[in-house]
C-alpha cells in the first residue's frame, strides 16, 4: 500500500463514548466533528459501556453453558495490573449451543438507537449523507475471554450464527444504504500476541476463518469495517505491541479473505510510538482502491505527539482518516471535549 496523500480525511469515532445516551453522543459528535465525517455510533451506552463484559451473564445463563470448576481468567493488563477475574465457562456434558438460545440485544439496541439517529438526521442535527455505524464484537470475543479453551470450539459456531443472525435482523429493520457493521477485533490480535492459551483450533486459523464469514454476513449495500484493537478496559493496552506487524497480518488476511467488499479497517497506535520502525510493517498491507485506513493515533493532551505519529505513518502507508486506539467511554470522561477537539485538528493536518 503506497504512501500517498488523501484529499478529505476523515475522522472516525470506534464506539463507545462517555456520554449519557445516543441522542446527546449524537449531538456532541456532529457538532464538533461534522465536516469530517462518514458515520456516527451511538457511543455504546448502557449495559455496552464496558464492551462485552456483560455477555458474561448472556452465556452463563444459556441452557447449554455452566460455570466451569476450573480458577478464573485473569485479565491483567500490559504492566502487570489485575484488572478482574473473569469465571471459566464450559459446555455442559453431552449438549449442544443453540444459536436461537442466545439474547444479545445488539440488534434492538441498534434499532433502537437509529430511531434516534433518523430523527436527528431528518431534523438537520446530524449532517447529510453519514451513515449509522453499528459497532459489533466478533464472536471470538466473548468466546476467549470466558470459555475453557477445550470448549471454544464447541461454542463457536452458534455463536457466529447468532450474530450473523443479529445482522441479518439489523438489515431486515434498517435502509441497508444507510448504516455501517463495524466488526471490532480484540481478543483475535491479543490471541495472535500469545496472550491466550491455545484451543482445539489453530488461533491464526480460526480468526481469519471467523472474520471472513461474519464480514462475508454483511449484506453488500451495507458499509462493512474491522476495528482492531489491543483492547481498553481501564483505558490501556493488555499488550503493547512491538509494531504494526500483527495487525498488517490480520488485515491483509481478512481483505483478501472477504469477498464483498470493505469499506474501512481502523488500527491502533499506541502514544509512544512515533517511529518508523512501528510503522514499517504498514509497507507489505494490501487493500483494495476504495478500503479505507484509519489510524487512532489520537491521544488526549498531545498535539505534538499526534502531528509526529502521523507525519510517521504516512512515510509509510495511506492514512485516509483519524481516530483514538479504542473507544473513549473508558477513559475519563472530563478528557472528551479536548479530546474531540484533538481528532478535528488532527484530520486537518493529514490533508
Amino acid at each position: 500500500m503506497s504512501a500517498t496523500s488523501n484529499p478529505q480525511p476523515i475522522v472516525h469515532f470506534v464506539g463507545s463514548i462517555p456520554l449519557a445516551d445516543a441522542e446527546t453522543v449524537f449531538r456532541t459528535l456532529s457538532a464538533v466533528a461534522g465536516p469530517h465525517l462518514k458515520r456516527l455510533p451511538d457511543g455504546e451506552t448502557g449495559i455496552r459501556k464496558t464492551w462485552i463484559r456483560f455477555l458474561q451473564g448472556v452465556l452463563a445463563d444459556n441452557p447449554a453453558i455452566e460455570v466451569a470448576d476450573v480458577p478464573p481468567f485473569k485479565f491483567i493488563q500490559w504492566d502487570g495490573k489485575l484488572l478482574r477475574e473473569i469465571p471459566r465457562l464450559r459446555i455442559k456434558p453431552g449438549a449442544t449451543p443453540d444459536p436461537a438460545t442466545f439474547e444479545t440485544g445488539y440488534a434492538r439496541m441498534a434499532i433502537e438507537s437509529w430511531a434516534v439517529f433518523d430523527r436527528l438526521q431528518q431534523a438537520g442535527v446530524i449532517p447529510a449523507g453519514v451513515k449509522f455505524q453499528i459497532s459489533l464484537p466478533t464472536p471470538i470475543a466473548p468466546t476467549y475471554n470466558n470459555m475453557v479453551p477445550a470448549d471454544r470450539a464447541g461454542l463457536l459456531p452458534a455463536l457466529t450464527q447468532h450474530f450473523i443472525g443479529e445482522v441479518e435482523t439489523i438489515a431486515r429493520a434498517l435502509p441497508n444504504d444507510r448504516i455501517a457493521i463495524q466488526w471490532d477485533v480484540c481478543q483475535e490480535v491479543l490471541a495472535w500476541e500469545g496472550y491466550y492459551e491455545q484451543g482445539p483450533v489453530d488461533i491464526h486459523t480460526e480468526t481469519i476463518d471467523v472474520l471472513t464469514k461474519i464480514g462475508d454476513a454483511v449484506p453488500s449495500a451495507i458499509e462493512l469495517g474491522y476495528h482492531l484493537c489491543y483492547g481498553s478496559p481501564a483505558d490501556e493496552h493488555m499488550v503493547q505491541p512491538k509494531d504494526a506487524g500483527i495487525m498488517t497480518e490480520i488485515t491483509g488476511a481478512t481483505a483478501a479473505g472477504v469477498k464483498r467488499p470493505i469499506q474501512f479497517f481502523h488500527l491502533p497506535v499506541p502514544k509512544p510510538r512515533t517511529d518508523d520502525a512501528f510503522f514499517a510493517p504498514l509497507e507489505t498491507l494490501r487493500l483494495g482502491p476504495r478500503t479505507e485506513l484509519y489510524l487512532g493515533l489520537v491521544h488526549h493532551d498531545d498535539d505534538a505527539g499526534n502531528a509526529t505519529r502521523l507525519a510517521a505513518a504516512r512515510r509509510h502507508v495511506r492514512v485516509d482518516g483519524v481516530a483514538t486506539e479504542c473507544g473513549m467511554a473508558r477513559g475519563d470522561p472530563a478528557r472528551l471535549p479536548a479530546l474531540l477537539a484533538a481528532h478535528v485538528t488532527t484530520a486537518g493536518l493529514a490533508a
